[in-house]
């Protein structure tokens, strides 16, 4: 994050002046929102005035931490802030948006696969403010190297939404909607299903009694190397050359979920490295 190393807090600006306060509210108090809350308070003009959520468990612990407001009925969301970001299960979002009151604010989401769109009907100034990481509640993190991806309504929202950004990330691009959904997509492949990978891992393992921490040194290399390496550089393992021996003997081992997935696996790698 931008702020705060040296014991100060940045500021928004409007060229070389400083901006008057800018109230912000989140809707929704989930991983994204409990790590962006704190960090958005850092800054020197930046006023969060209330948080809601459905539950009040979270809403009421989120707001504890920063001291501001906290509600869990949309109804009561309040209508003077200059900024609403929406940090919802994108099931939800529409719902919550259906029961909100039309103000004069900034409405932003920060989901990677939602379209901008969303909130036409709702909002005549919105946006995106979508920041390309995985988070956790009880894992906190600096957001300064996170890419955050913006996309505005018109060019004066886009203006806002780069500054505010900027104060929080030393990595801020304009991104439209159908490009975004696209980098969605490789973040689940390389976040998500990655993930489920290592818990696969983990299972195999742990059921001989043995800790998944012997697999830590390897995932780190593995993912080192990516600074420096294309993907399709750094492949290796039995799959890439489409050793049958090796192959075999693994599938041999596996349950059928788990061999079905390993194959797969193993055509999709076999498949682009034979077109070299």
């Amino acid at each position: 994050m931008k702020i705060n190393y040296n014991g100060r807090r940045s500021t928004l600006t409007n060229g070389n002046y400083p901006l008057e306060t800018m109230r912000i509210v989140l809707i929704g108090a989930g991983n994204l929102a409990s790590q962006l809350a704190p960090q958005l308070a850092q800054i020197a003009n930046v006023e969060i005035s209330q948080i809601y959520s459905r539950t009040k468990e979270s809403a009421q612990l989120l707001a504890s931490t920063i001291g501001c407001e906290w509600i869990i009925n949309p109804e009561l969301i309040r209508e003077d802030a200059d900024l609403y970001i929406f940090s919802l299960k994108d099931s939800a979002l529409e719902s919550v948006l259906r029961e909100m009151k039309p103000n004069k604010g900034i409405w932003v989401h920060t989901a990677g696969s939602i379209p901008m769109d969303i909130f036409q009907s709702y909002a005549s100034r919105y946006g995106v403010f979508y920041p390309l990481q995985t988070f956790s509640k009880n894992k906190s993190i600096s957001i300064k190297n996170v890419p955050f991806f913006i996309e505005g309504s018109d060019s004066n929202v886009e203006k806002t939404l780069l500054e505010l950004a900027r104060l929080l990330s030393d990595d801020v691009r304009l991104l439209s909607s159908d490009k975004r959904k696209e980098i969605h997509l490789a973040a689940v492949f390389v976040c998500n299903f990655t993930n489920h990978m290592y818990t696969i891992a983990a299972d195999i393992l742990e059921e001989k009694g043995i800790p998944f921490e012997v697999l830590i040194p390897l995932i780190e290399e593995t993912t080192q190397k990516l600074s420096y390496l294309h993907p399709k550089q750094a492949q290796t393992g039995p799959a890439v050359r489409f050793d049958e021996n090796v192959i075999n003997k693994h599938l041999s081992l596996l349950n059928n979920d788990y061999k079905a997935i390993y194959r797969l696996l193993s055509e999709s790698i076999y498949k682009i490295h034979s077109k070299e």
